[in-house]
């Protein structure tokens, strides 16, 4: 760690199995970028896969089976059955947007609610996308073409500006199956150059009950994110890939915790909703209104947010 600048992550998991979790948890010690990163290295699709890779696959598929079987993973945004007020919208907004939910601590995470700051992107957001060398073509074209499709998404509910395939990305989404992962490591650092033990070693030592995860990072502290790193496991079956998408971007603009009571809402590790939801778009749009001052307490925004929360159920989402 530089002496002088100092970087923290925001560590997002999104797990589920028997029993679906999130966590997220600022990680300490990592450098900020220094240089643009190098491009991604040339890579096959046609690169065979381990049996541990197919493995996942299989347990995965059957992960997605029992959750859409229990009326899970829903796609309808949420309906009569999930109506919900301007004062629940400010309330779930406080929870999700300004606490955490993981804190780091000497011997690892620890689940702790812990009262945070808001935090959000100020820089122009430039998504890349990167695929292991054994996610084949046809995958890569559907992944490319929906995370192209809610990145647009996301920059016209936040108004912030978003692209992908820019020049000098900030926020790197990587494919990959479990023999692209584990080889990862050199890559990783190329892309966050200085970035730290802890947040490595979240990326290379994935449990298989944690499906994707993102790393922020900002430095010194600072409240504006820099840049992010999400993986999304390439075994997964279209729904639950996407679903990652969905969640990791999302909580790597900001929305950095869940709560059990934010519903209809993918911000809950109930796993009932698998995409973004009416109501997290009009979370995203609270957390980039202007009003909100990155690095607000709790206690400045939290008024703040009940006003705008009222506003847009007047309104509707944009």
């Amino acid at each position: 760690m530089s002496k002088a600048l100092g970087l923290w992550a925001l560590l997002s998991l999104a797990a589920c199995d028997l029993i679906p979790q999130t966590a997220t948890s600022p990680v300490p010690q990592a450098r900020p970028e220094v240089a643009p990163p190098p491009p991604p290295p040339v890579v096959a699709s046609n690169a065979q896969r381990s049996d541990a890779s197919r493995a996942l696959s299989v347990h995965y598929q059957r992960v997605q089976n029992d959750l859409v079987a229990r009326g899970l993973l829903r796609t309808d945004g949420g309906g009569p059955d999930t109506a919900f007020t301007d004062t629940v919208l400010g309330r779930n907004f406080v929870r999700i947007a300004l606490f955490d939910e993981f804190v780091a601590t000497p011997t690892g995470l620890e689940a702790r609610p812990t009262i945070s700051r808001l935090r959000r992107w100020e820089q122009p957001i430039r998504f890349t996308i990167e695929h292991g060398a054994t996610v084949p073509d046809d995958q890569r074209t559907r992944d490319a073409n929906s995370i192209t499709s809610y990145v647009n998404r996301l920059e016209r509910v936040t108004g912030h500006p978003m692209s992908v395939g820019a020049a000098n990305p900030n926020f790197h989404v990587l494919v990959l199956n479990e023999d692209d992962r584990l080889d990862y490591g050199p890559r990783l650092r190329a892309l966050v150059p200085g970035i730290d033990e802890t947040s490595l070693r979240a990326f290379l030592d994935v449990p298989r009950d944690t499906l994707c995860l993102v790393l922020a990072f900002s430095v010194d502290g600072s409240p504006n994110y820099s840049q992010a790193v999400a993986l999304i496991r390439g075994e997964h079956p279209d729904l639950m890939r996407l679903a990652c998408v969905h969640e990791e971007l999302a909580q790597g603009l900001g929305l950095a915790n869940d709560s059990p009571r934010a519903r209809p809402s993918i911000f809950n590790d109930d796993e009932e909703f698998a995409l973004l939801t009416t109501h997290d778009e009009l979370l995203l749009q609270m957390l980039y209104d202007r009003r909100l001052q990155t690095g607000m307490t709790a206690a400045e925004a939290a008024p703040i947010a009940r006003t705008i929360a009222t506003e847009l159920m007047n309104t509707g989402p944009s």
